[in-house]
């Protein structure tokens, strides 16, 4: 990976982390992206002293803010003229539902249209890399899940886990979309499912419910270093240079739900996010 360029979001902590450090440890530029000013410094120093690496450098956006969005790209878009690769790994589980600052729905909005909104507006970054690539982190959460889109909000009911489930669905709809219309481009992308991690992802929540899941995570999960494995795989493996448009599962290309392999749906949602985030793409 040496010479190339790599943005990881949601890169304080968890498979997040892990990510940035293997790429830097393989000799890549790795921008981190966090919500939080000191976590990030704190992680670019980390990252330098363990990886000997000093080409590290961190940006704070709150990802559910399409505003920090759109900051966070056009700083991206100032300071370097390409990205090799476009790691979106940000992402939540919210038992409650709450809205972001542009009032949709917080799951929605960070799990799904931070993904969206980012990746158009670096497309042109990515694209004079080319071949560069686009890994975006799923989950296998999406099995059983539909797209909503009589109540893509959840507005007149929410379930948290079932909301998170549609969200991940979204994510592998939109990595197969996006592969149709960067056929040609030197571009790829693939989603992934990393496993049940047991990360800050369980420690987020306060509750009874929160603590049972916390409990499960600790009988089940994995660490973050085997569940960042699959993202740095596609981030940097030669074996999926050509790869687009499929889901991986242990560094496996395996087939996701059918709900997820449905172009129809898969093309409604990329207009209904058009219109979420007001972005206009070519077809």
């Amino acid at each position: 990976m040496i010479g190339k360029r790599c943005l990881v979001t949601g890169a304080t902590s968890g498979i997040g982390a892990v990510t940035a450090e293997e790429l830097a440890r393989l000799g890549a530029e790795v921008i981190l992206v966090g919500r939080d000013p000191k976590k990030c410094e704190e992680m670019r120093n980390r990252l330098e002293q363990r990886t000997g690496n000093d080409a590290v450098h961190s940006m704070v956006a709150d990802l559910s803010s399409q505003a920090e969005v759109r900051r966070l790209a056009e700083t991206v878009r100032e300071r370097f003229d390409r990205l090799d690769v476009l790691v979106n790994n940000a992402g939540a589980l919210f038992l409650e539902r709450r809205e972001s600052v542009d009032g949709i729905e917080m799951t929605f909005a960070l799990n799904h249209l931070a993904y969206f909104l980012l990746t158009n507006l670096l497309l042109d970054r990515l694209k004079a890399a080319a071949p560069s690539r686009i890994v975006v982190v799923a989950s296998d959460a999406h099995r059983g899940a539909s797209i909503n889109f009589d109540d893509l909000q959840s507005q007149r009911k929410f379930k948290g886990l079932r909301t998170y489930s549609q969200s991940k669905l979204a994510n592998v709809l939109f990595a197969r979309e996006l592969a149709r219309r960067l056929e040609g481009t030197g571009v790829t992308i693939n989603a992934l499912h990393p496993g049940v991690v047991n990360s800050s992802f369980f420690s987020s929540g306060e509750g009874p419910a929160w603590w049972v899941m916390r409990r499960v995570a600790g009988l089940i999960a994995i660490s973050s270093e085997q569940g960042a494995k699959t993202s740095v795989y596609l981030a940097s493996s030669p074996e999926v240079e050509e790869v687009s448009g499929a889901y991986f599962v242990k560094q496996r290309n395996v087939k996701p739900a059918s709900a997820a392999q449905n172009d129809e749906v898969a093309s409604r949602l990329w207009r209904v996010s058009e219109e979420m985030t007001g972005l206009v793409t070519s077809s």
